[in-house]
């Protein structure tokens, strides 16, 4: 199951692990990625915490959390790929993957018909 923040990260669930990315909208609006700064494995987070930085031509801009957890891997083909986010942001340009400590917070996080809605308003 995919979930979306209010912050265009996403969050694709399978059993209590998490793998986190920015949405395509968030990739759009940043432009071309030239750096992409993931969480070291093992580092707990809490949800809304500043877990990665993604730098663009434009600005560089903090990634959030959705959930709370500890990190399992950063993508390490980031490092050498920053532009993956720019081509598949909500595949092979995910950010890290971490376990969830509490499931129950996925409930105030949207699905992807209502991310779709919200950002139809932007």
């Amino acid at each position: 199951m995919r979930y979306f923040t209010e912050d265009h990260e996403w969050i694709d669930v399978e059993g209590a692990i998490g793998t986190v990315g920015i949405s395509n909208y968030a990739q759009s609006q940043l432009g071309d990625i030239v750096f992409v700064d993931v969480p070291a494995d093992g580092r707990e987070l809490a949800k809304g915490d500043e877990a990665a930085v993604v730098e663009s031509v434009k600005a560089a801009s903090d990634v959030y959390s959705p959930v709370s957890g500890a990190v399992l891997e950063g993508n390490p083909a980031l490092a050498d790929s920053p532009d993956l986010v720019n081509s598949d942001a909500e595949g092979e340009g995910w950010f890290f993957r971490i376990t969830l400590s509490d499931e129950s917070e996925l409930e105030s996080l949207m699905e992807e018909a209502a991310y779709e809605a919200f950002v139809a308003k932007l």
